[in-house]
């Protein structure tokens, strides 16, 4: 990449190519951008956001903008702002205001509905583990509404949108440590009920994946098991362990069905790779990363490959881009 980057956010856009936003580095989070053409296997630098930011959300939104919310850095602390990224307009032009949340948040999630309004959940801000949940978008495009909070703030949690447009929002941090349990957001209502929990065990930092079953695969957070969660049954049953513990690592929904985890944490950063297969519910081992990573993002291209991008290894953030072939 153009620069050295973790705790940012990576980003499919409808053309094909990625947008890079946003880092983290010991004195500040950064504004930075650069998008990836996979066609010609480039990066390139695009307008700086508004504001500096890392820990924040970036979603593509059913026109093709990306919505970026809030985030920290050192000089204004944890952010409340949110702005837009037009792909289709010229540079300098690109980025424009989208309003304030009504909360300032961070390590939050952000989950478009298929109304096409965007729902932000918890995150880390004034307090502490925010339970609250507001939305963004509908008939006007900068308006941000509150909607029902959860029953425990949380932050470093997963959000995944089932088939049914329901969301799961599982685990994090809560006030007193890591959560064990998950809960249902309805848009319909806009309210929240208990969805069970994975396991005894609270995890953060963890991965959720939609499977084309329908089913939820939780895994990792700081413990190597995983769980999935079937919206049928509203049940959770234990599946096959990975091999290694991880958390901070990503999971990728590949073209044959197959779940691909790359990377992540334990003590130290890892370089190791698992594939989870849903018919026989186990992990097998992947191809080893050239270099050891966490806090990274990974994206699934068109062509069907993985592009694993930044992280932090232990002597800092990477600049370093992966294509992995699953």
């Amino acid at each position: 990449m153009v620069i050295a980057r973790h705790d940012h956010a990576a980003s499919v856009l409808p053309s094909g190519k990625v947008l890079v936003t946003g880092r983290y580095t010991t004195h500040d989070g950064h504004n930075t951008v650069e998008e990836y053409d996979p066609a010609t296997h480039t990066w390139s630098p695009k307008d700086d956001m508004r504001q500096a930011r890392r820990g924040h959300t970036a979603s593509v939104l059913p026109l093709g903008k990306v919505l970026v919310t809030g985030g920290y850095n050192n000089i204004d602390g944890t952010l409340k702002s949110a702005e837009l990224y037009d792909p289709a307009l010229p540079s300098t032009q690109s980025w424009s205001p989208a309003g304030s949340m009504a909360e300032i948040r961070t390590a939050h999630t952000a989950t478009v509905l298929p109304s096409g309004k965007v729902l932000i959940v918890g995150g880390f801000g004034v307090g502490g583990a925010l339970a609250s949940a507001e939305l963004y978008g509908g008939a006007a495009p900068e308006k941000w509404t509150r909607t029902g909070a959860m029953g425990t703030g949380r932050y470093g949690h997963t959000a995944t949108l089932l088939p049914s447009g329901k969301v799961l929002v599982v685990g994090g941090y809560g006030p007193r440590g890591e959560l064990a349990d998950a809960e249902l957001y309805d848009p319909l209502t806009g309210s929240w009920t208990l969805a069970g929990s994975p396991s005894m065990t609270g995890r953060a930092h963890h991965t959720a994946t939609l499977l084309p079953s329908g089913q939820v695969l939780v895994a990792g957070g700081g413990t190597s098991d995983s769980a999935l969660y079937d919206p049928a049954s509203g049940r959770w049953s234990q599946v096959g362990s990975m091999a290694t513990a991880r958390a901070h690592h990503t999971a990728t929904l590949l073209p044959s069905g197959k779940v691909l985890v790359v990377g992540g944490m334990t003590a130290i950063s890892l370089a190791s790779a698992e594939v989870y297969d849903p018919g026989s519910q186990t992990w097998s081992p992947f191809a080893t990363l050239t270099t050891a990573r966490s806090h990274h993002t990974a994206c699934l291209l068109p062509s069907g490959q993985v592009l694993v991008a930044g992280g932090h290894a232990g002597n800092g953030p990477l600049a370093s881009a992966e294509l992995l072939e699953p």
